[in-house]
């Protein structure tokens, strides 16, 4: 496993913007997409950020980064569907990955995520707050896309019950609690721009 110094360079990131809520990322919060916030925190964490999106790419491909798709008999699938593209199309040996609605990512997400893995010897690791894991967060060798092709084929559960299965590793982010203000509705949106100075 690579040093903390250089596990940016092992990484993957995905921005999972690819379910049947795809305009989330594309509503504004501060003048810009939700989107264009995860962004902008964390492709310097990665090296290589991809968007996953099964509709409005051009628009999404506006922002600089590779969009890609779920698989056609995958679409709709949810999150599973948008990591195992991901996972296909990474060029490193791990994929980091983050929901489009949720755009206020710390500096430090993938090295924690990383050290976490390193400290305890896992496959994989899951963010965790206030008593539930946060699936949609998390940090996997892409080594397991056979694994989750199988699982999805089988139809089997979520991301988390998937995750569930190689024991994760759990990362708090107890400091930073406005990583999982993520937007589901138009209404969460406009109460997280009325706070959106306080937390940015």
């Amino acid at each position: 496993m690579a040093t903390m110094q250089d596990y940016s360079t092992q990484i993957t990131g995905v921005i999972l913007a690819g379910g049947r809520a795809e305009r989330m990322g594309l509503l504004l919060l501060a003048g810009e997409p939700l989107i264009a916030h995860g962004i902008r925190r964390l492709r310097p964490q990665v090296a290589e950020l991809l968007i996953s999106a099964n509709r409005h790419q051009d628009r999404y491909s506006e922002f600089g980064c590779r969009v890609i798709s779920d698989a056609p008999d995958c679409r709709f699938r949810g999150p599973l569907a948008g990591i195992w593209a991901a996972m296909d199309a990474a060029r490193t040996p791990y994929l980091l990955t983050a929901p489009c609605d949720s755009p206020l990512l710390p500096p430090d997400y993938g090295q924690r995520m990383w050290a976490a893995l390193e400290r305890e010897g896992a496959a994989v690791s899951v963010a965790f707050n206030e008593g539930y894991w946060q699936p949609v967060f998390a940090l996997l060798p892409v080594t397991l896309r056979g694994d989750l092709s199988q699982w999805i084929a089988e139809g089997q559960g979520g991301v988390g019950r998937w995750l569930q299965q190689y024991q994760p590793a759990r990362v708090e982010f107890m400091d930073w609690p406005a990583m999982f203000r993520n937007m589901n509705t138009p209404e969460e949106l406009a109460r997280l721009e009325a706070e959106y100075r306080g937390l940015a």
